[in-house]
């Protein structure tokens, strides 16, 4: 307050606001350490963020998928793979869901209500976690439970929360996207070929060479299929596109197309998933199949080729060596049947110690031993990672928890498809891609638990949403 000629005039607010501000500097030139000096720097950079995310409703979102395929987990010890920013920044999603909570416009429709069942299943089976494996297990199943919810968070956030109407083009928003995932794939590249410090944590996944051990392709991800999982899903995109041609969707253009691709596929040859080349391979069948009246057979080959020469190429003029030890354990696998133990790297000796330990103990494939509990207690005698999403859903989950696995899986599919069959263009292209990604998804869940993914299922998520959005709009050509 300020008195002049008897009157009593308020400071401006600006005033007030340069007064903390130089109060709050002197306590940070006043830190005693560097880490405290940052620590107090937090606030200053966090607070404009939230504010200007929360002005609309999907800067949050976009941020989010920036740093869930751009960003490594933070240096500290938290979890397998230390903490990530997208968790903080999937919070102020849910606080922008909540501050807009008139907004939202929920459909009763089969995809919501598997989406909401299996969630709650693997909620409750995170309760029986505690009776089985302890606390501190117990916690361990209910944090990935949470992290599961993300994704789901995105598809309802994106297909039914506030500002669907008002919402952008989605294809600005693909376009988006696919850059993150290449530049994340070609990260994946230079990070193989220097063999960078791992971020702060990562699965110890080598190639065993003449020249030596190389730490696999894994990018900003926590492990090598995750990376080669993301590559199928843009590759995918990219086979839509070029298919479909100019009667179709467009979201990029060719040159841009023609320049992922090769960089995606060398990338998901360098995280030596045979089963993300798997999935990529049994999504084109998908595709043929969904296009086989319209399809060009020159175009399919051409563009099969071109991406398989080119990204093939690339990996083999930079690492010869590893494009060699690649195509010999793809030979290798013709062995599938005399040799399973060694072509699956181990896994059906795992599948058979949970086997047995079903048929020892029937009754808990009725409700499970708990979410994702195998890999860290000893309850069934050893920690075992099943690598099979099915099966590690039947001990863990029980076969509730399997049937809603599979009804989801079935109410996602039958979504996909019902929207690339429509006459809209938009709803056919997002419709298509998530459909023949997800036909490959249920082969490569054989060998890997993928919605432990968390960091690239709300972008396989957020397609889906789009498709069901555009579900609504459009008239059905059956």
């Amino acid at each position: 307050m300020a008195t002049i000629d008897g009157r009593v005039r308020e400071l401006p607010r600006s005033y007030w606001i340069a007064g903390l501000l130089g109060a709050y500097a002197c306590v940070f030139a006043a830190s005693p350490n560097p880490t405290a000096a940052a620590a107090l720097s937090v606030p200053l950079l966090a607070i404009p963020f939230v504010l200007w995310t929360l002005q609309t409703t999907g800067r949050w979102l976009w941020c989010f998928f920036f740093a869930a395929l751009l960003l490594p987990p933070l240096p500290f010890a938290l979890g397998n793979s230390g903490p990530h920013v997208a968790v903080a920044l999937a919070a102020l999603g849910l606080l922008c869901g909540a501050l807009r909570l008139p907004e939202w416009r929920l459909k009763r429709d089969l995809l919501p209500f598997a989406m909401a069942v299996f969630f709650l299943v693997l909620l409750a089976s995170s309760a029986l976690a505690v009776f089985y494996s302890g606390l501190n297990v117990a916690a361990g199943s209910l944090a990935r439970v949470m992290l599961f919810g993300i994704p789901l968070y995105v598809f309802f956030y994106s297909a039914y929360g506030p500002g669907v109407t008002t919402q952008e083009d989605p294809l600005r928003w693909t376009r988006l996207l696919f850059w993150f995932g290449v530049f994340s794939a070609l990260f994946a590249c230079v990070d193989f070929y220097y063999q960078f410090p791992a971020p702060a944590g990562y699965g110890p996944q080598f190639i065993w060479l003449d020249s030596g051990i190389y730490r696999r392709a894994q990018g900003f991800f926590y492990e090598a299929s995750t990376l080669g999982n993301v590559c199928a899903f843009f590759l995918i995109m990219i086979a839509v596109t070029l298919l479909r041609g100019r009667r179709g969707v467009v979201p990029l253009s060719r040159l841009a197309l023609w320049f992922g691709a090769p960089v995606l596929f060398a990338a998901l040859v360098l995280s030596y998933s045979r089963a993300s080349l798997l999935n990529l391979f049994v999504a084109l069948a998908a595709l043929l199949y969904m296009e086989r009246v319209r399809i060009r057979i020159g175009r399919l080959l051409a563009i099969a080729a071109s991406c398989l020469a080119a990204g093939s190429l690339a990996a083999w003029q930079l690492f010869p060596e590893v494009v060699s030890g690649y195509w010999l354990r793809l030979v290798y696998s013709q062995f599938f049947f005399t040799q399973p133990g060694s072509v699956l790297s181990g896994r059906v000796a795992s599948w058979q110690a949970i086997a047995a330990f079903l048929a020892a103990h029937p009754w808990h494939a009725i409700l499970g031993i708990g979410y994702k509990t195998l890999p860290y207690s000893n309850f069934i005698g050893q920690t075992i990672v099943a690598d099979n999403m099915y099966l590690s859903l039947l001990v863990e989950t029980g076969i509730l928890g399997l049937a809603a696995f599979l009804l989801l899986n079935f109410a996602i599919l039958r979504a996909a498809w019902r929207a690339a069959r429509r006459h809209d263009s938009r709803a056919s292209f997002f419709g298509s891609w998530v459909f023949c990604f997800w036909i490959g998804q249920l082969f490569q869940m054989l060998s890997g638990d993928l919605f432990t993914y968390w960091r690239v299922l709300p972008v396989y998520f957020w397609v889906l949403a789009m498709a069901a959005r555009r579900l609504r709009q459009f008239p059905l050509n059956e």
